[in-house]
């Protein structure tokens, strides 16, 4: 996690735009390297490094361990053994580390190479243009899980909480709140085709399936929340959605303006479009008490408060604001407090396996 770490850190520091630099053809410019026999992955790891901060690659050492240690059959550089960081590599792992690196050298980031990323101790299967889950992200389920386990009061459900995951992307919230709460169930939603795609086949890669429904959804869409009624009241809902200012978009960095989807990102003039009908779903479908966990810029916690204040027919109070890992308000607990909007009892269709779109 810490190659993303550092690439998130400097997500409004890079300046590219879609096209130009970026179209660079690797076939244009090989860099001469050994021949098979005569190259260990450590010195390997080391030559792609030099290559990649030759070509202002952020990240280079990192993104080279990944690439090395991955074609290895490694999660990371650090838990190769000594022996088969120091063996001369094959002819076909130098062919696949070259075709590999040639991607990083087109800023495609590190996750999509690999095509998997470690989430919550989960491995996911990761494909352009689906959003990257964030370490920030990791700590908005932390403090979920937190204040369930540690605070019954938070949900009062019997059996385990029912969530509903705004915006699922490559399912990473979903499936790890799944993982470590065995009694819950999950309703996950995506607008994008390929999201729910990905989070079908990350549910059925760690046999999650029949805990999960997930449902394409467009929560923009006036009435869009009387699709989820079916489901009945849920316990908890969990969003990270698009919240970058309009005005942010064009200073991220290369590998998220070219390869991941921007409807993931912008979160229009005031980073607020999106999460405003995320609260107002949530004082649709949550139960009273229930709450709602939001992971949001660091300007917003100011502005949803006051927005809440100026709604109060929603019944929803922002109660708790928590830190990053950087220390920027982050994270916001919503709590719903009032008469519930007329949703019927809750109701998970079964008792069969869930079956899946698609």
């Amino acid at each position: 996690m810490e190659l993303w770490g550092g690439m998130l850190r400097a997500l409004l520091s890079g300046s590219g735009r879609r096209g130009g630099a970026l179209g660079w053809a690797f076939s244009s410019w090989r860099p001469h390297l050994p021949q098979a026999g005569l190259l260990s992955a450590t010195e390997l790891v080391n030559q792609w490094t030099a290559i990649f901060e030759k070509r202002g690659i952020p990240e280079a050492r990192e993104s080279s361990e990944y690439i090395v240690a991955h074609v290895l059959g490694a999660k990371t550089f650090q838990s190769m053994s000594p022996a088969l960081r120091t063996q001369p590599l094959t002819p076909w792992q130098l062919q696949c580390i070259q075709e590999l690196s040639s991607h990083r050298l087109q800023r495609m980031p590190v996750q999509y190479i690999l095509g998997e990323w470690d989430f919550q101790g989960l491995s996911l299967k990761m494909a352009p243009p689906v959003f990257i889950p964030r370490p920030e992200t990791e700590e908005l389920v932390d403090w979920v899980l937190e204040e369930v386990t540690q605070k019954p009061h938070v949900v009062e459900a019997q059996g385990g909480p029912l969530v509903l995951d705004v915006g699922c992307g490559s399912g990473a919230i979903s499936l790890s709140l799944l993982s470590r709460l065995p009694q819950s169930r999950v309703l996950a939603v995506d607008k994008g085709e390929a999201a729910i795609s990905l989070t079908r086949e990350n549910a059925q890669r760690l046999q999650l399936q029949d805990r999960i429904r997930i449902v394409p959804l467009d929560v923009t869409l006036e009435g869009s929340w009387t699709h989820l009624l079916p489901w009945g009241p849920v316990d908890l809902v969990v969003s990270n959605p698009p919240y970058i200012f309009r005005q942010d978009m064009e200073q991220l960095a290369p590998e998220i303006q070219s390869y991941e989807d921007p409807a993931a990102l912008d979160g229009g003039e005031k980073g607020m479009d999106i999460i405003i009908h995320v609260l107002a779903l949530a004082s649709r479908l949550l139960k009273d008490p229930g709450s709602l966990f939001l992971e949001v810029d660091p300007r917003h916690p100011e502005l949803i408060g006051n927005w809440l204040q100026s709604r109060p027919d929603l019944s929803l109070d922002l109660v708790a604001v928590r830190r990053d890992f950087c220390g920027r308000p982050r994270f916001l607990h919503v709590r719903r407090s009032g008469p519930q909007a007329g949703c019927p009892v809750a109701a998970w269709p079964g008792p069969q396996p869930a079956r899946l779109p698609g």
